[in-house]
């Protein structure tokens, strides 16, 4: 309990912090995105994966519960650096520049972290804490977007995700220690590719469902 205390005294503790749970929500929206996708193979497939998640309960609650705590940390430190950040710097600089690797997911983290707090709660009251007395998960995502306005949200939403996860994933690698020049390269392709690959994947399926409907 001693190292948790002390990684919050420290400003490189809070960012080890911030990139060990940031690492683990990318892994989780990875597997999420590949459940989801399930629903190109149709009502049935889609179903079927949902009704095999139920049946590991426990494990999912276990799940749960644990990036509940890790969105706690996450979110709470990284308002924190911000606003230490902040006060270590009160006054702005009165030109902005891009060098140094600062890219729109870097300069706009903390924006975007906050943006995608209030989706994931629209998301959860939308599709998981819902009444599904006498209907099923592939009813109420058919139902939902089968109206623009909730497609467009979505949309936007898993597109402030990918912003987010641009720089996110390969800031974590390298706050943990994997900055050698051999690999950080690959790593910030594969942090690029992966957040096109995420924001398209979970974008591309409402606008399935709409024009299939």
């Amino acid at each position: 309990m001693n190292w948790f205390i002390r990684a919050f005294s420290s400003s490189i503790g809070k960012k080890q912090i911030m990139a060990v749970t940031g690492l683990a929500f990318c892994l989780f929206v990875t597997f999420h995105l590949l459940g989801n996708l399930t629903v190109y193979a149709g009502r049935d497939s889609f179903l079927s994966y949902v009704k095999h998640l139920h049946s590991w309960q426990w494990l999912v609650t276990a799940a749960e519960w644990i990036l509940l705590f890790f969105a706690v940390l996450h979110i709470s430190i990284g308002l924190l650096l911000f606003f230490e950040n902040l006060r270590a710097r009160p006054v702005r600089y009165a030109v902005k520049k891009s060098a140094g690797g600062r890219t729109i997911g870097s300069a706009t983290e903390p924006y975007t972290g906050l943006l995608i707090l209030g989706f994931i709660v629209v998301h959860l009251l939308k599709f998981r804490f819902v009444d599904k007395t006498g209907t099923n998960d592939f009813v109420i995502l058919s139902h939902t977007f089968s109206h623009w306005g909730w497609v467009l949200f979505y949309i936007v939403g898993v597109i402030i995700v990918a912003v987010h996860i641009s720089h996110g994933l390969w800031s974590g690698f390298q706050t943990l220690g994997v900055n050698h020049p051999k690999y950080m390269p690959f790593i910030r392709r594969f942090g690029t590719v992966l957040s096109f690959v995420i924001g398209a994947g979970f974008a591309s399926i409402p606008v399935l469902i709409i024009f299939t409907r």
